[in-house]
């Protein structure tokens, strides 16, 4: 019989703990597994080294309040975490609990929606949350390899208190912010009206109150933030994160033995914890003063406010007449200290009752009243504004009138400036074109008979955009084509560079180089007149794939040395010694017999034919064309123009431009793509392909040859133009051996050989930068 009892209660005490398990599951010292529980009343979890402990707690210590899922730290029971701050819970029977799908919730009897902390999108096993000494409470996926995965941290959701590793800021992947937000009272968990937030872009913190900031910390210089006080950073180390990924900020302590915090208060006071003062006090930032703590300037101060106008507590005698009551639950002291200061009428406010709601008064009178109070001028509200305003508004006007009368002297003498400028420059213009007819006879047409010969610069008569303005096609009333250059009013070339090209351009007469028919000047605007070019430029024809197969061999030959006889003339032959300074392709015009004809002589230089050689500290030309010694140095001779036809010879036997001539297996310039070919005597590899092999190898080989010589480092190297010549029309060998060239490009770093030394290219653009020299066109 005894026997059989035992028996049964055996079986009673093993069906009990089945039920009872079933039930509820204990959770282990520092984490939840699935299917593990936390009450209200029992079994906390706490870290592994005890410094933080998870419990429904109540916050702010009061019997009668409800309770929270909160983390608090064991050394002085400060709460830095809670998990339902805007869904209280009323009952004492609340549970946290991680079920066998992944689920981690809070539930309690009398609400059947629990408050669910993370659901997974899909049931997960092998799940575990785990309080770590860190005060972060995290879910993870444990992984049959060993590896977790993070599914969720409290972290994530800060409430009002900011510990090591914690982190402010943005995740850019997600788009998840981190920030604290105060509470709305002592006692409640609900948020309040003030949040603290990191700004990436300023890099510093910033506190704000209903979206409006009050308060920032400045920026961030060794480890210290210029509005926070030292002793309560002293022991902080900041970590700043700026990627893709995210912009946070976090800290950590460097004495271990306490755990450092800060703390956001419903009046917006951040403090520090073991007394080591406060972070900032947003609290006392109205909105004029921003010249201390790092207090922001409002946009709207009310105009009855003035600085040292703050809320003091008083005890008053009772008085509850002309109260306005806001019976909003929602409303913190800092809502009402907000809503007091904006309204002029408004002179103090009281709390209404100990749960946190407040009153506005309108009348100053009643216990525990917050008045406010001028501690720096105690001038009446209503005299001091209408004296401030009387005295604002009198220096305002005065400034006012002032300023206005410098600027309308300023606008005037400006104007007389500019008209005599203009009336002198004008003057000078006429006197120009005066002397140039009855000295050349050169036409100075009409700006109405210009306008009407370009159809009103048309964009159809547009031939094409030179270095200092477009180029249009114009028809005169005789019948006669001509071009017609419009000097662009933003142009770099003025009235030196405009008379500069009327009186060279009517000093030289040459088959080869282009006849200025007449010029316009009309008030700003400066216009030259020039025979019509029907073929237009010869880098139209040579740069084009279609166009180039124009240009037989024989031709390009031609235009070489029509080229070639010009530069003589300019160099040797004319009254004045010419140096071009701007020879390319674009400036080599086509008659209708494909002769060519050099133009655009804004730039060239003169003088007499004892004067060689001349330095200039504005450089001007173009990219690729220019020698070194002119480029680097600012010196310019007829060898400079020598180096400019050289790369143009080079540029019509192969029809590529010098600068954009690059290989996949060798990339180099023009220039060091000839002289590759030629050390292993492929040469004939340059030749145009549009030419189908159908050229004079002997008068190929001679050209590059020529070319060569004309691109050595050094002017005295180079041949003369009367050299040239003789070498273009001789049969007889040249005895010069080329050197390798100047600005020899070579690999993907870009580095000039001059002879034994090698300069990269941004040392280069450094020196024409140093040297005040102008940007290439």
């Amino acid at each position: 019989m005894r026997l059989i009892f035992q028996k049964l209660v055996l079986a009673f005490m093993q069906l009990w703990l089945w039920w009872s398990s079933s039930i509820h599951v204990d959770a282990a010292d520092d984490s939840l597994n699935p299917g593990d529980t936390i009450n209200s009343s029992l079994h906390p979890l706490y870290s592994k080294s005890n410094k933080y402990l998870l419990a429904f707690i109540k916050i702010g210590g009061q019997v009668d309040s409800f309770p929270y899922l909160a983390i608090m730290s064991e050394y002085d029971n400060a709460i830095v975490w809670d998990a339902n701050q805007e869904q209280s819970i009323d009952d004492s029977d609340a549970v946290l609990s991680l079920n066998l799908s992944g689920v981690l919730k809070i539930e309690y009897a009398s609400v059947k929606k629990p408050i669910i902390l993370y659901s997974p999108p899909q049931p997960i096993n092998n799940t575990v949350a785990t309080l770590l000494d860190t005060g972060n409470f995290v879910l993870q996926h444990l992984h049959p390899n060993g590896t977790n995965t993070l599914l969720w941290q409290s972290f994530d959701y800060p409430t009002n208190t900011l510990i090591p590793t914690m982190k402010l800021g943005v995740n850019h992947k997600t788009g998840h912010r981190w920030l604290l937000f105060s509470q709305l009272t002592y006692g409640s968990a609900t948020r309040g009206a003030f949040s603290l937030e990191w700004e990436p872009r300023e890099q510093e913190l910033m506190i704000r109150r209903r979206g409006k900031v009050c308060w920032k910390s400045g920026k961030v210089r060794n480890n210290r933030f210029e509005n926070i006080p030292e002793d309560a950073q002293g022991v902080l180390k900041y970590s700043i994160v700026s990627n893709g990924d995210e912009d946070t900020f976090s800290f950590t302590s460097k004495n271990e033995s306490h755990t450092r915090r800060w703390f956001l208060s419903d009046t917006g006071q951040l403090s520090c914890n073991y007394n080591e003062g406060d972070v900032a006090r947003a609290d006392l930032c109205y909105g004029y003063n921003n010249t201390e703590g790092g207090c922001q300037r409002w946009q709207d101060i009310p105009k009855c406010r003035i600085p040292g106008d703050v809320f003091t507590k008083k005890i008053l005698r009772s008085n509850y007449q002309n109260v306005t009551a806001d019976e909003n639950e929602n409303i913190s002291y800092s809502d009402c200290e907000a809503a007091c200061w904006s309204d002029c009428y408004c002179n103090g406010f009281k709390e209404f009752s100990n749960d946190g709601n407040y009153i506005v008064e309108a009348t100053v009178s009643g216990e525990d009243i917050y008045l406010l109070e001028n501690k720096g001028n105690i001038i009446p509200h209503h005299q001091g504004t209408k004296r401030r305003i009387w005295i604002s508004t009198g220096i305002a006007t005065t400034l006012l009138i002032i300023c206005a009368s410098i600027l309308c002297l300023a606008i005037k003498k400006r104007k007389h400036v500019l008209q005599e400028k203009k009336r002198k420059e004008m003057s000078l213009i006429e006197d120009l074109g005066n002397d140039l007819n009855k000295k050349y006879g050169l036409k100075v047409l009409d700006y109405t008979l210009v306008v009407a010969a370009t159809n009103e610069f048309s964009s159809e008569n547009k031939l094409g955009q030179g270095g200092f303005g477009p180029v249009y096609k114009g028809t005169l009333p005789t019948g006669e084509e001509v071009a017609i250059k419009r000097l662009a009013r933003s142009s770099t070339q003025g009235m030196v560079e405009f008379k500069n090209e009327l009186t060279l351009i009517c000093e030289l007469q040459h088959m080869n180089l282009v006849q200025l028919l007449g010029c316009c000047i009309h008030e700003e605007e400066k216009i030259l007149i020039y025979d019509y070019m029907s073929n237009k430029s010869l880098d139209f024809y040579l740069f084009d794939c279609t166009r180039s197969k124009l240009l037989d061999w024989n031709r390009r030959f031609s235009i070489i040395k029509g080229i070639a006889q010009g530069l003589l003339y300019l160099h040797k032959y004319s009254r004045l010694k010419v140096i071009h300074r701007d020879l390319k392709a674009s400036n080599i015009l086509l008659d209708e017999n494909m002769n060519p004809k050099i133009s655009d002589f804004g730039m060239a230089r003169m003088f007499t034919q004892q004067d060689s050689i001349s330095n200039t500290n504005r450089v001007v030309g173009t990219y690729g064309y220019m020698s070194p010694e002119y480029a680097m140095e600012g010196i310019f001779s007829t060898k400079s123009d020598v180096y400019s036809f050289g790369v143009l010879l080079l540029e019509i036997v192969s029809g590529r431009k010098n600068t954009s001539f690059y290989d996949d297996d060798h990339p180099l310039n023009l220039v060091g793509h000839v002289w590759e070919l030629w050390k292993d005597d492929k040469y004939f590899e340059l030749v145009d392909p549009s030419l189908n092999e159908v050229f004079d190898h002997e008068e190929v080989q001679r050209c590059i040859h020529i070319g060569l010589l004309c691109v050595e480092h050094y002017a005295n190297d180079r041949p003369t133009m009367s050299d040239i010549i003789l070498m273009l029309t001789s049969k007889s060998p040249i005895v010069s051996l080329p050197q390798k060239p100047a600005f020899y490009v070579q690999s993907r770093n870009y580095f000039f050989y001059s002879r034994n030394d090698y300069f990269y290219l941004n040392i280069y653009v450094l020196i024409l930068k140093e040297s005040k020299m102008t940007t290439f066109t």
